[in-house]
């Protein structure tokens, strides 16, 4: 462990951490306080910032990039982002709208504003070209967060009734695993009616 009152032996501890966890991590300043005061961490953070080795995505959030050849220095990935969202401000967090369905495959297109529920404050992060919407939603829609469940009923309710077909059905049906239809049922309480009849259709066996 670091010396708290050493920012050079913060310094290091802080780079240290930052390698082992590999490129692509995305992390907060709150990720390293066990090794240093606040004011030392944010520091050395900084410092590591400058010399091009982490980049400062935005306030408080940091990742260590990965690159290609060709594409040179990549974005980091929407979760690891949302899981250091999470971390930092202790909520949780509910994938919606288009990003729902394209998790689950019934989207090819990830939006450039990907929208997230939570139980925490509204917020927008912006992360390059992407904008990642933190939006506060009642306990209802939370209830099934971080399940297979949570993510069906949100998919759903971003197409339609009137846009889900057999083929989606379908679809779903394939996808999901046996645990994941359990779930289903265990969770149409939490859903709106008509999107419960089609959790309850997704979760029945198909008649052979």
């Amino acid at each position: 462990m670091a010396n708290k009152d050493n920012p050079k032996s913060t310094d290091s501890a802080v780079l240290s951490r930052i390698y082992s966890s590999g490129k692509g991590g995305v992390f907060t300043s709150g990720d390293f306080y066990d090794l240093g005061s606040p004011t030392a961490v944010r520091l050395a953070l900084m410092r590591h910032t400058r010399k091009g080795i982490i980049r400062n995505l935005a306030r408080g959030i940091y990742d260590y990039p990965k690159s290609d050849r060709q594409l040179g220095v990549l974005s980091p990935s929407i979760d690891a982002v949302v899981r250091a969202l999470s971390s930092r401000h202790a909520i949780r967090l509910q994938p919606s709208g288009g990003y729902a369905a394209n998790l689950l495959g019934l989207s090819d297109q990830v939006p450039m504003k990907v929208v997230f529920l939570t139980d925490g404050i509204t917020r927008r992060v912006q992360i390059g070209k992407l904008q990642i919407i933190l939006k506060r939603t009642m306990p209802r829609n939370m209830a099934s967060a971080g399940k297979t469940s949570g993510l069906v009923i949100q998919a759903l309710r971003h197409l339609g009734q009137r846009n889900i077909d057999e083929k989606i059905i379908k679809k779903l049906k394939q996808r999901l695993s046996t645990k994941d239809k359990k779930q289903l049922l265990t969770d149409l309480r939490h859903a709106p009616a008509w999107v419960a009849t089609l959790m309850r259709e997704i979760a029945t066996p198909s008649k052979s």
